[in-house]
């Protein structure tokens, strides 16, 4: 063989692989089910009012739901009983104390950035929407190997960061269009009417947006279980960042942010092809175990999580 003839075969081999680690990997392939997560906060409800209540009257549709789900009872905050806090623990698995205002990014890099990263892919298949415009600060974080990079897109409040609160309706009607025009595979979604009732002092209101916020959920799982791309692939998560006071602890439901029983004790509901039906898993877990949870079934390795994977809800 000559040697310009080795010299070809060498750069053509060179040049598949390039091209070959330029690919986008495909998320579809992984031992799961599961190819698309969609996470729902329903932000500042107490357990009590939602599972805790033994006729789930204020969470009818989660409570049919649950013949097709599962549910935890002894899932909890264990970190800071605050907005961001709580976001932040569920997307990058690990508790922190970041300022609730908005203006701190969290640490470590979430699950949108590592499964970008990991699966090559565009920014648009990863979505933080959300009612409460800082929770826009989900999208990135100040780690230097991750900042600025495999960041997710954002919906959140007015028009972003710094633009104030919307209506969850809003967030509801973009959510869906969203879905529809976009098919993101990783998607954070956040209603705040629950925690800005009680804040409000409106224990009326309170309860209203968690019924309001179940329905958003009933009806964003038929939208998913409606579309080919989304049906008997998806896994759905509903949960909390915090709850609120405990009844006769400092000022009741209108606040939260301590260690008490009501801040701590929060709602896990899923639904999706990999777990058991019908279930309640009495095994405690927390917030930081939901991101080991979603990586395990996204097929993706989170590098600072803290949390373990809730092993107990999987089919064996």
């Amino acid at each position: 063989m000559s040697g310009k003839l080795k010299a070809l075969l060498f750069l053509s081999a060179v040049i598949v692989c390039i091209l070959y680690l330029g690919c986008t990997k495909d998320p579809a392939i992984g031992q799961h089910k599961t190819k698309n997560v969609v996470v729902i906060v329903v932000d500042g409800a107490r357990y009590s009012e939602t599972w805790g209540n033994s006729t789930h009257q204020f969470i009818p549709h989660r409570s049919a739901m649950l013949a097709q789900g599962i549910m935890c009872s002894a899932f909890y905050n264990n970190g800071y009983t605050f907005t961001n806090a709580g976001h932040t623990a569920i997307t990058t698995g690990v508790y922190q104390n970041i300022n609730n205002s908005g203006l701190e990014y969290p640490q470590y890099p979430s699950f949108f950035q590592v499964w970008q990263k990991t699966y090559n892919q565009p920014a648009n298949k990863t979505w933080v929407i959300a009612t409460k415009d800082k929770l826009a600060i989900l999208s990135d974080c100040t780690d230097p190997a991750w900042k600025g990079a495999y960041r997710p897109m954002t919906d959140c409040g007015v028009n972003g960061l710094g633009t104030g609160y919307r209506e969850d309706s809003v967030t509801f009607k973009n959510a869906t269009t969203i879905f529809a025009t976009e098919h993101p595979r990783l998607v954070l979604i956040n209603f705040k009417q629950p925690d800005a009732a009680g804040h409000a002092n409106d224990s009326v209101a309170y309860l209203q947006g968690i019924i309001d916020t179940d329905n958003y959920i009933y009806q964003i799982w038929q939208q998913l279980q409606a579309d080919p791309f989304y049906k008997d692939q998806t896994t759905l998560f509903v949960t909390n960042d915090h709850g609120r006071h405990t009844p006769g602890h400092l000022d009741g439901f209108v606040s939260h942010t301590d260690n008490c029983e009501g801040c701590k004790h929060i709602e896990l509901f899923a639904m999706g092809p990999d777990f058991k039906q019908n279930y309640h898993c009495n095994m405690p877990y927390s917030q930081i175990d939901l991101a080991s949870t979603i990586a395990e079934l996204m097929g993706i390795k989170m590098p600072d999580a803290k949390g373990k994977v809730i092993s107990d809800i999987f089919i064996k």
